[in-house]
């Protein structure tokens, strides 16, 4: 994944979002029957299909890999898919990221701007395969 940038929709002016600091508001979790608070952001990117899990990757086909290692890396949850903008889109892809602390939403606008992608590695106890998380400048 490449070309992080923010990505400002429309629904963070309507009532029941609160801007907590630029790119990262305050809104109810939609996911929580207890009515609890999160932080959301939403990044635009770029998909890498010659990278290591991105291989069928599209807008329209997000795959597991490097979202998975996002939301492992930096204790999130996604809380919009944003499938209009995806379902029209040839390369940027638009997704809203939620988490419970404020901190793990500042440390995902850190990837604003690099890259973050997967690489295969083997256990040398088991030989299983596994995947690695890289950032680096873009």
């Amino acid at each position: 994944m490449k070309n992080f940038r923010n990505y400002l929709p429309e629904k963070y002016q309507q009532a029941g979002f609160q801007e907590i600091e630029e790119g990262i508001y305050k809104t109810k979790c939609p996911y929580d029957s207890e009515d609890k608070d999160i932080f959301v952001t939403s990044l635009s990117f770029e998909m890498e299909p010659e990278c290591y899990g991105e291989e069928d990757a599209s807008p329209r086909n997000l795959t597991q890999v490097p979202i998975e290692g996002i939301l492992d890396e930096f204790m999130l949850f996604v809380t919009d898919f944003y499938e209009e903008l995806n379902e029209t889109s040839e390369k940027t892809c638009y997704q809203e990221f939620g988490a419970f602390e404020l901190s793990n939403i500042q440390k995902l606008r850190t990837l604003i701007g690099k890259r973050f992608y997967a690489v295969p590695c083997i256990n040398e106890r088991d030989g299983e395969e596994y995947y690695e998380m890289v950032i680096e400048p873009a």
